[in-house]
């Protein structure tokens, strides 16, 4: 079935177009046109069209924490989260707690990943191998130093499940990364005291990515540049920021673009409203507490577009990127570019002049 999608302004995830047209074959991008080239009608007119958003790090929607509710449901609550916000692709969250509720997640995810048309990338697991001294709202009951052994155990029952690890790299030592990374997971730096050279010898030694800039890590300071300064410093590290105003101030995100250019990638952090389980997150104004700490953001995929953009500065075409191409590249996943190209599928959405959603992805 042809589709031929017309828009103002057209974003391929490195260029702008003006006047272009997607042209699909069965959701197929077969080609991107000038529409005075066109020979047929558009199907579709929208005002701006750009890649569909990308998610890396999100606990559940709906009043379903995935953590307390380990369903189909919640994730597909979660997925229908997802894309009224602008993304394609999400990667649902566990933070730091027990055995049982992360392998409970492990088996919804693996149940939700057999439907068609799911969208998920896979299962971040963001601690328990961290630093308690960086826990921030994880629970310090739950954090411990593993052996390879405990790795070996999580690793296997996860298999083609588990996408990306949070671990703190003083807590985690080389071989125990060169594990996880062995099973084809992504390992990020996180929720740690690392000093400069600990963190830059991590990210030599090959971890690529690192979580929640200047959150719950050891901070830059004058005389210890700490993780914060060794991942400005790092020439391929990247690393994830939460742009919504209170876990990062708006300058500081500026600054850190500044340092970091095409390193420095957004995610939601997003939680939902729940008084059950080890994290009852309450929400005050537009972000979420637990236990009277930031516990997560009430952000969309698209409000940290618009906020990178309307409240950061950054050109449109940049913030984009920093919502797409940037957490397909952290991401390593064949069928998820960031991108509109000729061959690939159409992952895209509309936007109208205010950067409002008005088509989702399909």
């Amino acid at each position: 079935m042809k589709q031929i999608i017309a828009a103002d302004e057209l974003f391929t995830g490195t260029d702008w177009l003006l006047n272009h047209a997607l042209v699909l074959n069965y959701g197929i991008i077969e080609s991107i046109q000038p529409i005075v080239s066109l020979k047929e009608t558009a199907t579709q007119q929208v005002p701006i069209l750009i890649p569909a958003l990308i998610d890396l790090q999100i606990y559940g929607a709906g009043g379903q924490l995935l953590s307390v509710y380990p369903t189909v449901e919640a994730l597909q609550l979660l997925k229908d989260y997802c894309i009224n916000g602008g993304a394609a692709w999400f990667q649902p969250t566990v933070a730091t707690n027990s055995n049982e509720v992360i392998y409970a997640c492990i088996d919804a995810v693996r149940a939700f990943k057999q439907l068609p048309n799911n969208r998920c990338i896979g299962l971040h697991v963001e601690g328990p191998w961290i630093n308690p001294i960086k826990r921030g709202a994880h629970l310090s009951e739950f954090i411990y130093q593993p052996t390879a052994n405990q790795v070996r155990d999580l690793l296997e029952y996860g298999k083609g499940i588990i996408t990306m690890i949070t671990l703190a790299p003083e807590i985690c030592d080389k071989e125990i990364v060169d594990l996880i990374q062995s099973y084809g997971v992504v390992v990020s730096a996180g929720h740690s005291n690392a000093d400069y050279a600990t963190a830059t010898k991590a990210f030599n030694n090959g971890i690529s990515t690192a979580t929640h800039l200047y959150n719950a890590m050891s901070a830059l300071q004058h005389r210890e540049p700490g993780m914060v300064g060794a991942i400005f410093n790092h020439p391929t590290v990247y690393c994830s920021i939460v742009p919504d105003g209170y876990h990062v101030n708006f300058e500081a995100i500026q600054i850190a673009k500044k340092q970091m250019g095409n390193r420095l990638f957004a995610i939601t952090d997003a939680v939902t409203e729940t008084v059950s389980g080890a994290y009852p997150h309450q929400l005050s104004g537009d972000k979420y507490e637990s236990n009277g700490i930031l516990s997560g953001s009430a952000l969309t995929m698209l409000t940290c577009l618009q906020n990178l953009h309307q409240h950061c500065g950054i050109e449109l075409g940049e913030a984009i990127r920093m919502c797409s191409l940037y957490p397909a590249q952290v991401i390593k996943q064949m069928a998820i570019t960031g991108m509109l190209k000729a061959g690939q599928k159409a992952h895209w959405i509309g936007l109208n002049k205010d950067l409002a959603l008005i088509h989702s992805v399909e």
